[in-house]
């Protein structure tokens, strides 16, 4: 019966190349042409996902000086295009196959994983952002992520407390100022090991204060998934 719905989907709304209009493959809105152009994240450091030249296997140096909060990061792609694109059709224009789209991708990277987490958590907005944009990207990524994994999500668990400045006009020093403290934890955590999702991480500063708080609230491990990494 799924088979025939998606047959039938297929035929009333085939996939279409988000990136260039062509006909897309493998049932996603991605053509093999523009698949091809995004920028793999590899090799990558392990626990902050930061481009590196070479693959090492071990830490950046900046987190063998300075370990975040949080225990290993996977970022699918480098924030550049046209996965930039994507993410800004996503975040500034409402573009929610953007979203499935990127979820699928990160899925398929995902999907032989060992020791999965208990919960998927999207970094939150808060209120008075949700309310200006109507919706959390990081958390329409998580839907599809979610489903395909079949992880639960919960984007409940935290709540941002601060209005921060947007991050995009800041140093990576005010970066570190305006997050700090912004997370809090809203409830009992029955989970040991969770993965926060953030669509782009840019300095890691946002991702490491959500971390910081659920390490408060007696997380043992924590992993950070995103589409990109700057």
């Amino acid at each position: 019966m799924n088979n025939w719905l998606d047959i039938i989907q297929d035929w009333l709304f085939p996939p279409t190349c988000l990136l260039c209009g062509d006909a897309g493959t493998e049932r996603r809105d991605l053509c093999a042409a523009c698949a091809e152009s995004l920028p793999i994240n590899f090799p990558a450091c392990p626990r902050c996902a930061l481009p590196l030249p070479v693959a090492t296997g071990i830490p950046c140096g900046n987190c063998q000086k300075h370990p975040p909060a949080y225990d290993s990061s996977l970022a699918l792609f480098r924030y550049e295009e046209p996965v930039r694109h994507l993410i800004h059709a996503l975040k500034f224009h409402s573009r929610y196959a953007c979203a499935r789209l990127l979820g699928d991708m990160l899925a398929d990277r995902l999907a032989n994983l060992d020791d999965k987490p208990g919960v998927i958590i999207p970094v939150p907005l808060h209120p008075s952002r949700y309310r200006q944009r109507g919706y959390n990207q990081s958390l329409e990524i998580a839907r599809t992520l979610a489903h395909r994994l079949e992880l639960p999500l919960d984007y409940r668990i935290c709540t941002r407390l601060v209005a921060t400045q947007a991050q995009t006009e800041l140093t990576a020093e005010q970066r570190r100022r305006n997050i700090k403290k912004a997370f809090a934890v809203t409830k009992p955590l029955p989970f040991s090991h969770v993965a926060i999702l953030d669509d782009v991480v840019t300095t890691g500063a946002t991702v490491n204060e959500l971390a910081k708080a659920l390490r408060e609230a007696g997380v043992q491990r924590i992993d950070v998934w995103a589409c990109a990494r700057a």
